[in-house]
């Protein structure tokens, strides 16, 4: 996604404002980036920056800069050079899938990659926030993954600013959707720095949703499983996601829980109960996005003291279920809040049952009475 990347330049609407004298500015700023003097390339690649903010106009006609900015990368020169070079191709990788595939094509990567080791924190961060623009691509996955940058994204998520980390924990979300991508990230042990990051975070905010994200992805293995349990609050911040976070970060913290207790239901039962997950659990089973309601349901039944269907005298219903969760547990706090969550829950699911009821009687017709 590009959205984190545009906190550094474009906004965030992206509403395509093409500056006045806009072409004669593209042209001379595809003049000057061009020039042979070091001091002109930096006044163009300010330029093109500027004109390429909020303007996909100006980034197709500015596409012919990138070789040439991408060779301000690769020079030995001061880093303020670099700097306005790499926001430049920042902003013009901005919802432009062919700049995002000719920067990587035209060798940007190497430079970057170095970048993401500088001392100096704004390179680090512009770097960061590059590859999370390019790694929007779907045929710059592959090729990013290759380079050797997750390492380095993961060394961020570490050491880097608030910024750089919400911006690597983004492309490595990113990068985490190509197979071997996540065995990459996966073998760079980064589950106690993403979940460091996501207690950190506001829990609806898409720092924390693109951190569950790859938590959802890490726990298909079993290292990534038994270190989300081991750390510190790992589960708790999940479960805060689960009820809390964006629909999506929603969806991936269930999606996480789900996979975490279906692998092992006897090790992580308890662990995922004593974090308190039944009131977010029994509002997604309602308020949740169809993919939502169906794990929370999964795991509702995993959780309880059996996993298998009941007699038919007490059938397998959500509140059964709930109600049978809710004896085996300890505290009087949680189980009164689990008890209005579920009455709510019911009643919830019978206002959506009339209106379902009350549509379709202003629908039907005389031939359907």
């Amino acid at each position: 996604m590009d959205s984190a990347a545009e906190n550094h330049s474009p906004s965030s609407s992206d509403v395509d404002v093409t500056p006045r004298g806009a072409t004669s500015s593209v042209l001379r700023s595809l003049l000057l980036i061009q020039s042979h003097d070091s001091d002109y390339k930096l006044q163009a690649a300010k330029e093109i920056r500027r004109l390429t903010k909020t303007s996909q106009r100006c980034r197709r006609l500015l596409s012919d800069a990138v070789i040439p900015l991408v060779s301000m990368l690769r020079v030995d020169s001061p880093e303020s050079h670099h700097e306005s070079a790499l926001l430049a191709l920042l902003n013009l990788a901005v919802k432009d899938e062919k700049n995002k595939m000719s920067i990587v094509e035209a060798g940007a990567l190497e430079p970057v990659i170095r970048f993401l080791q500088s001392d100096n924190l704004t390179l680090q961060g512009s770097a960061t926030a590059a590859l999370l623009t390019l790694s929007a691509s779907v045929n710059n996955k592959p090729i990013i993954g290759a380079s050797g940058a997750i390492p380095l994204l993961v060394d961020i998520l570490r050491h880097g600013t608030t910024q750089a980390k919400g911006d690597a924990v983004m492309a490595l979300s990113n990068l985490s959707t190509h197979t071997d991508n996540l065995t990459v990230i996966h073998e760079t042990c980064p589950i106690p720095s993403i979940v460091s990051l996501l207690k950190a975070s506001k829990k609806s905010s898409k720092t924390a949703e693109k951190c569950c994200s790859v938590i959802e992805s890490l726990v298909g293995f079993d290292e990534g499983r038994a270190a989300l349990a081991a750390e510190d609050g790992g589960i708790l911040a999940v479960v805060e996601v689960l009820e809390n976070g964006t629909p999506q970060a929603r969806e991936h913290a269930v999606g996480a829980l789900l996979t975490i207790c279906e692998s092992d239901r006897c090790k992580y039962r308890e662990p995922i109960l004593r974090e308190g997950v039944i009131p977010g659990l029994l509002e997604l089973t309602v308020q949740g996005t169809p993919k939502c309601q169906t794990k929370a349901k999964t795991l509702l039944r995993l959780l309880r003291e059996s996993p298998y269907p009941r007699s038919e005298l007490q059938p397998d219903t959500l509140e059964n279920i709930v109600c049978n969760i809710i004896s085996q547990m300890d505290g009087e706090d949680q189980s009164s809040k689990a008890k209005k969550m579920l009455a709510e829950m019911v009643q919830v699911s019978m206002e959506q049952s009339l209106r379902h009821l009350q549509q379709r009687a202003l629908v039907c017709t005389p031939t359907d009475l």
